[in-house]
């Protein structure tokens, strides 16, 4: 498709500006602690793949997911839980030992990759793994201003955006089937999208909200201190029979909400069906880095009943990944360690240091990105001093914060020309790409899921702190608004 692409190079500063005011009118945006709102810059150059492609994707994170959460009960039963429950919150550590037993659905998970020759598998979500909104409201504004601009017939616009698929809808479509299965079949008639007043992603939320009305729910945004009720899950007198959670538990600690903080406690739900429940041990960078040990250890693969369709998943996609710690192991070409502590200080080009309970990218440490800005800012806020790697490899290898650190072999990524755009206009950047695939756990049929596309100038990649949103669109649609530029 790079006809394609080089219609939109030439066209952007057409259609670019309008692309970007109706991408943040409709909810592309963060939220400031004030309320007040940025803009998330969108391109007006697109990720493109084949249907099949984003299917095939799904069904690798679909893999991934059921294996992480597998792994994650097999440690918590097991004599290693404090390699996940020691880097917990005591909120989330309280929670996860009353409730994690009976967690066996995620309505929604979302495993990032870089993809080199293939897609590698860098984390997954599952806390509150965010951006279906942010994804469609991306993909569905490029497809109509760039049709308009292209002069497609308008009448033929709702089924080619239809045609691209929807992440607002598989989600809905999860938490009903989620919802069915918890309740003999029945379906919920009231949904409550719990999460924080003036949230970074509120506006996502809202989005979610307006979709799940246009599907058909009685659907709302609430938030902990509206919630009351002796027997249901009320907001106002309102009943909700189905709450989807876009609250990280440790937020509940900086700002308590003891009902909501009980409901936590009783998965799926008694109140009402919890989908999400809470889950932060499946995001426990540990549980994904066991996952990898687990090619070259058959016995850790046996005690969490792995399939051979999620090994092999872990196998094509994860890259070499292991707690950081002194001691001996297998290195990322199979060999013996001595110590895998100095074999990493020894390379700092070759891998990456994670913390291995934290988000938002702010406890990630590239061994060639030393002597960075970047670099020096992180390691700065974490231990008050810019370390050499090698001291930053000791450090990080007895630091037990948020449980202590991962290391992970380097992805490699090549940067991408795009046009980021904004009100103001149309700027090329070189930015780094990852794709996030999301995937449900549990239920009986996987819905339609899709993916998300971010772009950003530094190879940590996170939108909250910054970057832009890269539509994702099927060849199928882009060959359609090809055609319609060609026949003006």
């Amino acid at each position: 498709m790079q006809e394609f692409l080089e219609v939109l190079r030439r066209q952007a500063v057409h259609f670019g500006p309008e692309l970007a005011r109706t991408a943040y009118a409709r909810g592309l945006a963060v939220t400031q602690k004030d309320g007040t709102t940025r803009p998330i810059p969108v391109t007006a150059t697109p990720v493109i793949l084949d249907a099949a492609e984003i299917r095939r994707r799904a069904t690798l994170s679909a893999h991934l997911a059921s294996a992480t959460v597998k792994m994650t009960h097999a440690v918590l039963a097991g004599a290693q839980r404090e390699l996940v429950l020691g880097g917990l919150s005591p909120l989330e550590r309280e929670l996860t030992e009353r409730t994690f037993a009976n967690v066996t659905r995620l309505a929604t998970t979302r495993v990032d990759y870089f993809v080199d020759s293939r897609p590698r598998a860098l984390e997954l979500n599952a806390t509150i793994p965010a951006m279906q909104g942010y994804s469609d409201i991306a993909a569905r504004t490029f497809i109509e201003v760039v049709a308009r601009h292209f002069r497609y017939p308008e009448k033929a616009l709702h089924a080619v955006i239809a045609a691209n698929g929807s992440n607002a809808l598989a989600l809905y479509r999860s938490l009903l089937d989620g919802y069915a299965a918890e309740r003999d079949g029945k379906m919920p008639e009231t949904i409550a999208l719990l999460c924080r007043r003036n949230d970074a992603q509120i506006t996502e939320q809202r989005y979610l909200c307006e979709r799940f009305r246009e599907f058909g729910a009685d659907a709302d945004v609430v938030h902990p201190d509206e919630v009351s009720g002796d027997e249901y899950f009320e907001v106002r007198g309102k009943r909700y029979d189905l709450v989807y959670r876009h609250l990280f538990v440790r937020r509940l600690e900086e700002t308590p909400a003891p009902w909501v903080q009980d409901f936590f406690g009783t998965v799926p739900g008694r109140k009402a069906v919890l989908l999400n429940p809470p889950a932060s041990p499946v995001e426990v960078k540990t549980t994904f880095a066991l996952l990898s040990q687990a090619l070259v250890e058959p016995a850790l693969a046996e005690a969490a009943g792995l399939t051979p369709e999620e090994l092999e998943a872990v196998r094509s996609s994860v890259p070499w990944t292991r707690p950081f710690r002194h001691g001996p192991g297998v290195g990322p070409d199979g060999e013996h360690l001595e110590d895998l502590v100095a074999r990493v200080a020894a390379e700092p080009q070759r891998f990456v240091l994670k913390r291995a309970w934290d988000y938002g990218g702010r406890a990630v440490y590239l061994g060639r990105s030393v002597g960075t800005q970047a670099f020096e800012e992180r390691a700065r806020a974490a231990y008050g001093t810019v370390p050499t790697w090698a001291e930053l490899c000791e450090r990080a290898s007895t630091d037990p914060a948020g449980g202590g650190f991962v290391v992970q072999q380097v992805v490699e990524t090549t940067p991408e020309e795009h046009l980021l755009c904004e009100e103001s206009g149309v700027t090329s950047l070189r930015l780094h790409v990852d794709y996030s695939a999301y995937a449900s756990v549990g239920l009986a049929k996987q819905p339609a899921w899709g993916g998300v596309c971010r772009g950003s100038t530094s190879e940590i990649v996170n939108i909250v702190g910054g970057g832009g949103v890269l539509p994702l669109i099927t060849t199928e649609v882009a060959q359609k608004l090809l055609m319609a530029w060609k026949a003006l």
